[in-house]
């Protein structure tokens, strides 16, 4: 399964991700992930887990058992373990927890996973050893990636089996990629020189008792949909222009009658690029037949206001988050060691579905948009299909089938996974979230989206060029050179198109779709 392309965003200026000295931000965790800056421990951070660590060696000892200290897991959580089987305890505890099938997870995904993991580790409320945060610290910065099965988490207790398969590595067992290249964690580690870690009391616990993944997968999607909303009102205000709408009713006072604030940031978008539009100004006369366009039309800032304000909730939860400590047990701040229910995803995985539906409802209309442009009972004066020579040409009307297809996928996507449970450990954990196949649906939706709009593009485009000798809008027309630098959108003759509408997606997820249009706009929220 792919996500968004590896380089969605700017390449990582190299500077240093320090964690532990403050949460992460969205931000950060996308530097990390995708584009590998390297991170570091903050010194107090070091100090508080070395406090933790004490405390937790003080207990190894107590005749009163303790939670992943001196006792199994789950539904074996009331068999006493030996002191001399303990370290047998925390080995055997990954191994069989890292039990994925499947495909490969995204090198990114595995990357945000365990930076998150660090990150909880970095907080001194698990228990860990400072030896083995910072053995995990040099696998990740030394590129060395573990591979993770799409199939195993149900998002409680956290993501357990994705975090194994990576606890795994740092034991020195199982596979890993480094720069692509499979191998076995052993290896990677030695030419690195990292010492495999023998894990002692609590710390397979530490290292898998976390909602890591499905974070990580919420904050990548997060950072991409909000450049995806912003490309998708330059769509929108593209098919205005070619299918000769009105702006008018994206007019700020308009908007400030009902004060969504994502609805006035899209409709501001949408000026933007409109303005100055001689295709726009041709029509604009007290004889115009149009009273009202389509709602996929004049409602674009509404549906797209939506996604922007979905996607700002997501990221206050995403924060809180990021400044959480999940583990269980942890150890608290007055130094008690306590069981709790942190873990279970919940909170991750409503936001995680919840993205999903606008996310299928932006691109739905974006279809509704392009096939106005191919039916010349709507599109005002166009070629049917946008064709050269219809007939002989089909222009792009199977163009339109391929986004109907990945529309009708992400509707399929906006169904709830956090409304499913299955029991699981002998029903010591009745009740888990679904968080991790939340999130895993999620990156499927928002590369079909980037997929949908590209498509939208491309149409528009074409059929605004067809509006000559009319010219489009500057920023309008700044997007269709971007666009024809990289592919065909010019009216023609047909070719091989999936190479064209290949090269589109790629101009929306490099980021040139939206630098063409700000260099005429200025900044577009």
């Amino acid at each position: 399964m792919a996500g968004m392309h590896a380089d969605y965003i700017e390449e990582s200026d190299g500077a240093h991700v320090v964690v532990g000295a403050a949460p992460l931000t969205i931000e950060q965790v996308v530097s990390v992930a995708r584009h590998h800056a390297p991170i570091e421990i903050a010194a107090d951070a070091l100090a508080e887990v070395r406090r933790s660590r004490a405390i937790v060696d003080g207990l190894a000892d107590d005749t009163v058992p303790h939670y992943g200290v001196s006792t199994g897991f789950g539904a074996l959580a009331t068999k006493h373990i030996p002191t001399e089987q303990r370290r047998q305890l925390q080995r055997s505890l990954i191994r069989s927890h890292a039990a994925g099938m499947g495909s490969e997870v995204e090198e990114e995904v595995v990357r945000a996973l365990m930076l998150l993991r660090i990150a909880t580790l970095a907080t001194g409320r698990t228990g860990i050893r400072e030896e083995t945060l910072t053995a995990y610290v040099a696998m990740l910065n030394a590129g060395i990636t573990p591979v993770v099965h799409e199939w195993g988490s149900l998002g409680c207790s956290g993501d357990l089996a994705p975090l194994s398969h990576c606890a795994l590595a740092l034991m020195g067992e199982g596979p890993v990629r480094v720069a692509g290249e499979l191998m076995d964690a052993a290896e990677a580690l030695q030419r690195n020189g990292i010492e495999p870690v023998v894990l002692h009391e609590k710390e397979g616990l530490a290292l898998i008792n976390g909602t890591d993944g499905m974070l990580g997968m919420l904050c990548l999607a997060i950072h991409d949909l909000r450049r995806l909303v912003t490309v998708a009102d330059v769509a929108a205000a593209m098919s205005v222009e070619g299918l000769l709408g009105t702006d008018h009713v994206f007019a700020a006072d308009l908007h400030a009658l009902r004060p969504q604030p994502g609805q006035a940031l899209s409709a501001e978008n949408m000026r933007k690029v409109l303005a100055d539009s001689p295709i726009r100004a041709s029509h604009d006369t007290d004889d115009c037949p149009r009273v009202q366009d389509a709602y996929s039309l004049r409602c674009a800032p509404q549906v797209a206001g939506g996604l922007r304000d979905t996607i700002e909730y997501a990221a206050r939860t995403a924060s809180f988050e990021l400044a959480s400590a999940v583990d269980n047990p942890v150890v608290t701040l007055d130094g008690r060691v306590e069981s709790n229910g942190n873990f279970h995803g919940a909170p991750i995985a409503y936001v995680l579905d919840f993205l999903a539906i606008p996310a299928a409802d932006v691109a739905s209309m974006s279809e509704r948009r392009t096939d106005r442009f191919l039916d010349v009972a709507r599109n005002h004066g166009l070629p049917p299909f946008l064709a050269d020579d219809p007939g002989v040409d089909s222009g792009l009307m199977i163009a339109q089938y391929t986004q109907a297809g990945l529309v009708s996928e992400m509707k399929r996507l906006a169904a709830p996974a956090s409304v499913d449970s299955i029991p699981s450990s002998a029903m010591q954990e009745d009740h888990v979230s679904m968080g991790w196949g939340a999130a895993r649906k999620l990156r499927r939706s928002v590369e079909a989206l980037a997929r949908v709009l590209a498509i939208e593009l491309v149409t528009a485009a074409r059929g605004i060029q067809l509006r000559a000798p009319l010219q489009p809008a500057p920023a309008t027309g700044a997007v269709i050179d971007a666009l024809n630098s990289v592919t065909r959108t010019q009216p023609g003759p047909d070719r091989f198109l999936a190479p064209d509408l290949g090269a589109a997606y790629q101009a929306v997820v490099d980021g040139e779709v939206l630098a063409a249009a700000i260099a005429e706009t200025g900044p577009l929220n």
